[in-house]
């Protein structure tokens, strides 16, 4: 049997068996490399030789994250849920509609900001949702509809755009990769290939929050009284300015530099040399930033020493070969294998950034050998790559969203985020990520 296969096989049944992902990559690799007959030394040797190509993204997600912690410390994320909870006391129950719309609408726009303009990722949600919880309950808004949003913004805007944890996903992962595999395409068309299964994941949010979670839905009181502190932010005029000039300085030196890693600094350096996060606190604020990146750092080099190894192996072209062969040519048939493969190898690992390195490997070579497009090839393997980032339960894009709505013990992480996700999310996906291979 395929050494490929097997380690690709392995590898997703124990993530799904729920062994911790960088073990289930390690254990797999070897396993593939032994089988191929490379012999321990030589297994070793190709896995470690792609280490070094997750390293440069690893440090640019522990820099973004001490800009995370420098954000949440600043207090501008208390500010707004504090504007938020004074609009809801002073308005009239005949404006609880708009006031409503009116929250998901910021809620949204956090999210995207969150992934590209102010690039803290998840850190927001536990600091911005459960001060709001109570507001959520007055309105009588479901959850199940903020968690989409959530999931909506933290996944879409990295598919699409290049900047802060989108340039990382499009430049630095999915590029890179593609590149590295034989694809010839320019670095700016892999945003453009990626706008048709974003239009999927829009068409999702529109059905979840207008149709499927439109009804009211009552929640305890009580059980969310403890979810509703007191905001207290020193001089908070102050904080929105140095908060405003920090993050134009951090993307001008990311756009410049093309550097995540130097965005982040000078992001945390202006708020520093401000006084908003003390000098002294500077190395806690690092601290931190690592701490919260560390696994998904830790996971992206994990999966590229996986990939080397498959590449060692050899087999990479016989298994393409061979699946070529039972596709025959059948460009239709071929898009819905690569995406549902696609599908399963993500929803084990969690993580679209660590599942490209692998399944490009793989898919690359096969998309070239059947004819397809380079630009639909880029939007197979970024939608297969972001397939179940929004639908496994051990993904950011639920975690994120349950940390902030359960801070009452009212959202259930399956019920409430992982199958509505995936039911809006992944389904469009598979449905628009299709139609972009078939027409690009």
């Amino acid at each position: 049997m395929n050494s490929v296969l097997i380690g690709v096989l392995l590898m997703l049944g124990l993530s799904l068996a729920r062994v911790n992902v960088i073990v289930a990559m390690t254990i797999s690799a070897l396993s593939a490399g032994l089988i191929a007959g490379l012999g321990l030394g030589d297994t070793l040797q190709a896995f470690n030789s792609g280490l070094s190509g997750g390293a440069e993204i690893a440090l640019s997600y522990a820099m973004l994250g001490a800009f995370a912690v420098a954000i949440s410390k600043s207090g501008l994320t208390l500010i707004l849920a504090d504007k938020l909870l004074s609009k809801v006391d002073k308005a009239h129950s005949k404006h609880m509609q708009t006031l409503s719309m009116l929250i998901m609408t910021i809620i949204l726009a956090c999210a995207i900001a969150s992934q590209n303009l102010v690039p803290v990722h998840i850190a927001f949600i536990p600091i911005l949702i459960p001060p709001l919880l109570v507001v959520f309950n007055k309105l009588q808004l479901d959850r199940r509809a903020i968690a989409c949003i959530l999931t909506f913004g933290l996944a879409t805007s990295y598919m699409v755009l290049p900047y802060g944890f989108g340039g990382i996903y499009l430049y630095s992962i999915l590029h890179k990769n593609l590149s590295e595999n034989g694809l010839e395409i320019v670095n700016t068309d892999v945003p453009e290939a990626m706008v048709i299964p974003a239009l999927g994941m829009l068409v999702g949010l529109i059905i979840a929050v207008f149709f499927s979670y439109r009804k009211d839905r009552h929640y305890s009181e009580k059980a969310s009284e403890k979810s509703s502190t007191k905001i207290n932010v020193e001089n908070p005029k102050k904080v929105m300015i140095i908060g405003g000039i920090a993050v134009v300085c951090s993307l001008l030196a990311q756009n410049v530099s093309g550097s995540m890693i130097l965005g982040g600094l000078v992001g945390v350096m202006i708020f520093s040399i401000f006084g908003i996060v003390k000098w002294e606190q500077s190395s806690d604020v690092f601290s931190q930033g690592v701490a919260m990146m560390a696994m998904i750092g830790f996971i992206m080099i994990s999966a590229q020493g996986f990939a080397s190894v498959m590449k060692a192996t050899g087999d990479v072209a016989s298994l393409v070969n061979t699946t070529a062969d039972i596709v025959a040519g059948n460009k239709p048939l071929a898009a819905a294998m690569i995406l549902l493969v696609g599908l399963l190898i993500t929803m084990g690992i969690g993580s679209s950034f660590s599942t490209v390195p692998i399944i490009a490997t793989l898919f690359v070579p096969l998309c070239l050998t059947i004819g397809f497009s380079p630009m639909a090839t880029a939007a197979l393997v970024g939608t297969a790559g972001a397939l179940g980032d929004a639908g496994s339960p051990a993904s950011d894009s639920t975690l994120g969203p349950t940390s902030g709505l359960n801070a009452d013990g009212q959202h259930d992480h399956i019920k409430d985020s992982v199958i509505p996700t995936f039911i809006h999310f992944n389904i469009p996906l598979l449905i628009f990520g299709w139609i972009a291979a078939m027409v690009l």
